[in-house]
C-alpha cells in the first residue's frame, strides 16, 4: 500500500467541521447525545454538542487521554503522565487508581467493559524524550480501583475496543503496524494475543467499531482514516484534507452514523506551536454503518 492511495469505497459526502481551534484532541467517545474528548495538549477534557457547542468538562495539570464511564455514570480518565486514572463524579475529582507501579512509561488510552472495568494502554516509552524503542503493556483496572497488569510485549498500545458481548478486547499496536485481539476471561484475565487485522504501512492510532463487525482506524502516518474487517481487508476510507492528519475517531450522533475524526497539524509540530496555532479540530463523515451497541 502507498501512502495517500484510496482504499476501499470513499465514504459519502464531503467531512464538515463540527468543532475548530482545538490543540490536539484525542479519546473521542459519543455519551449522552455529546462527543466528549481529551484535548490532550491543552490539558483539558471537554465535550460538543451537534450544533458545535464546545464546554470544558475537566481541567488538569498534566495531559488526559482515554474516556470511558463507570455504570453509575462516573466519568474516567487517563491522567498521561502522572499514570493515573481519575474519577469524575458530581463536580469532584479523586484518583481512581494508581498505575505507576504496573504502567510502562506513561498511560495513554482506555476502553471500560460494562462490568466497570477498565483496560489502560501504556506506552512503554516517553515517546516526547526519550527515541529507544520499549515494548508497553496493558492494565486493568477493578471498579474497586485495584491493578493488574493483563498483557505485555506490545508495541505502543493504543486505542482499543471491546466487542459487543464482551468477550474479545482488540487493541491498536501504533508501532507493530496491526490491530491486536485478546479473549476476556469472566474474571477480566487477557488470553493470548492474536492478529484481527496487518496494517502494513499503517500506525493505527485511536480506533472503533461498528455494527456491522468493522473497525475505523485512524493511521497517524501517512495520515488515513481506515475501515478494517477482521483478517485485514480495508473495505472504505475517509479522504483528509490536505497536511492533515487524524489521531482518533469515534461513532455516534442521531442515528450512530456520523463518524467524528479527532484531527490536528501533521506530525513535526512542537506542542509550543499547537498551543499557539491551535490546529486541532473534531471533522465529521458519514459512515456506512452505525456504531456497535453493547450487549
Amino acid at each position: 500500500m502507498q501512502a495517500g492511495e484510496a482504499i476501499g469505497e470513499e465514504c459519502e459526502g464531503p467531512l464538515h467541521n463540527l468543532a475548530g481551534k482545538l490543540v490536539f484532541p484525542e479519546g473521542p467517545r459519543w455519551h449522552s447525545g455529546r462527543l466528549w474528548f481529551s484535548d490532550m495538549e491543552d490539558m483539558r477534557v471537554r465535550s460538543v454538542g451537534p450544533g458545535g457547542d464546545v464546554r470544558d468538562e475537566l481541567v488538569l495539570d498534566d495531559y488526559p487521554s482515554g474516556l470511558g464511564w463507570l455504570p453509575d455514570g462516573t466519568l474516567l480518565v487517563v491522567s498521561v503522565k502522572r499514570r493515573q486514572v481519575l474519577a469524575l463524579a458530581n463536580g469532584e475529582v479523586r484518583v481512581h487508581a494508581d498505575l505507576a507501579r504496573h504502567a510502562l512509561s506513561y498511560a495513554n488510552d482506555m476502553v471500560v467493559d460494562s462490568k466497570g472495568r477498565a483496560y489502560v494502554g501504556s506506552m512503554g516509552f516517553d515517546i516526547w524524550a526519550d527515541p529507544e524503542f520499549k515494548p508497553g503493556n496493558i492494565c486493568r483496572v477493578d471498579p474497586d480501583g485495584s491493578v493488574r497488569v493483563v498483557a505485555d510485549r506490545l508495541a505502543f498500545p493504543n486505542g482499543s475496543v471491546i466487542m459487543p458481548d464482551g468477550r474479545t478486547l482488540i487493541v491498536a499496536e501504533s508501532l507493530g503496524g496491526k490491530l491486536t485481539a485478546f479473549s476476556i476471561a469472566e474474571d477480566g484475565s487477557l488470553g493470548e494475543a492474536r492478529t484481527w487485522a496487518e496494517m502494513e504501512g499503517e500506525t493505527p492510532d485511536g480506533i472503533c467499531l461498528d455494527a456491522a463487525g468493522g473497525i475505523w482506524v485512524a493511521s497517524a502516518i501517512p495520515g488515513r482514516v481506515l475501515r478494517y474487517e477482521a483478517g485485514g481487508r480495508v473495505t472504505h476510507h475517509v479522504r483528509l484534507p490536505e497536511g492533515r492528519s487524524a489521531f482518533a475517531v469515534a461513532l455516534g450522533g442521531v442515528d450512530g452514523r456520523d463518524l467524528f475524526l479527532a484531527m490536528s497539524s501533521v506530525h513535526g509540530d512542537t506542542r509550543e506551536a499547537r498551543l499557539s496555532n491551535r490546529p486541532g479540530s473534531i471533522m465529521v463523515a458519514r459512515a456506512p454503518y452505525p456504531g456497535a451497541q453493547s450487549e
